[in-house]
């Protein structure tokens, strides 16, 4: 399905979620005992844990109040049956705060997808599950002429707070007026809604974020925006995003291993079709994959 097709369906109101559960149920797998008894104990106890995100990341979490929808949703259902446990779903505003709440244990992990970089590998592990790419969504006709990072001098780009976009572009700015040219206005939001807001309403001149969400919000905005920057490397290597778990969790290989198993039995790519994200599948996930060229 393509992405405008399957955009179309994405987000519709109350509707459009029952469908999705509706489809989602049609999903029907077998615990794998191997997996369930390397569980810690008092997940296996508890027959739950509690995966936490900081909000909206279309076409990956899509939160309607207290319902999450989309790519990760499902993929976690599916992970929650081969695991034995039900997988619960937090949100908090922020990646530093989804951070915190991981490292603080508050949370059992956070399936994300969130960036993997050696920076963050410091004080988490990543359990990687799909390559990303990061772009600029600007104005219909891109009236800027926004194209890649040297052409962000000078304009008003939103970005994540707390996030690796938000990071390279502070650095392009310094590299701007290095340059003699203007400095880039960043603009940090806590979530992606309010980002692609800034653009649509032209408070901003540009958002620079992770593709796939980017492509979901074009879709969605009526023709009044467009994607750039698209193919370029705009200060990224190899980028793997993933499931985050404290520094040396067991939880990190477990989730791997489970990760493998729904790659093996189709319903990865079933899930991952679905939501139009064809381009950003793993052959086989990995941990703290971040700088490594893609698999």
């Amino acid at each position: 399905m393509s992405h405008k097709k399957l955009i179309a369906l994405a987000l519709v109101g109350v509707a459009l979620a029952g469908v999705a559960k509706a489809q989602d149920a049609a999903i029907k797998l077998e615990m794998v005992k191997e997996l369930n008894d390397r569980l810690p104990a008092d997940i296996k106890a508890a027959g739950k844990m509690t995966s936490v995100n900081n909000g909206s990341f279309p076409p990956y979490e899509i939160v309607t109040g207290t319902e999450m929808t989309g790519a990760s949703a499902d993929l976690t259902d599916a992970l929650g049956q081969v695991l034995g446990v039900k997988i619960d779903h937090a949100t908090v505003g922020g990646l530093p705060a989804l951070l915190a709440g991981v490292n603080s244990n508050r949370y059992q992990f956070a399936f994300g997808p969130v960036g993997d970089f050696k920076s963050r590998e410091e004080a988490n592990d990543f359990v990687d599950w799909v390559q990303e790419f990061v772009v600029f969504a600007v104005q219909k006709g891109n009236p800027k002429g926004i194209t890649s990072l040297d052409t962000a001098c000078g304009q008003r780009i939103a970005v994540m707070a707390g996030g690796s976009a938000e990071r390279v572009i502070q650095a392009q700015s310094e590299k701007c007026k290095t340059d003699g040219k203007e400095a880039v206005a960043v603009q940090s939001y806590t979530d992606q809604p309010a980002s692609i807001l800034s653009v649509r309403s032209k408070r901003a001149d540009a958002f620079f974020s992770s593709q796939a969400p980017l492509t979901y919000f074009v879709s969605q905005a009526n023709g009044q925006l467009e994607l750039t920057g698209v193919g370029e490397k705009n200060g990224f290597d190899s980028l793997y995003q993933g499931a985050v778990v404290p520094k040396g969790s067991p939880l990190g290989p477990l989730l791997k291993d489970a990760v493998k198993v729904l790659i093996d039995n189709g319903t990865y790519a079933t899930i991952m079709k679905k939501w139009g994200l064809e381009n950003n599948m793993l052959k086989e996930p990995g941990i703290n994959l971040g700088g490594q060229l893609p698999k």
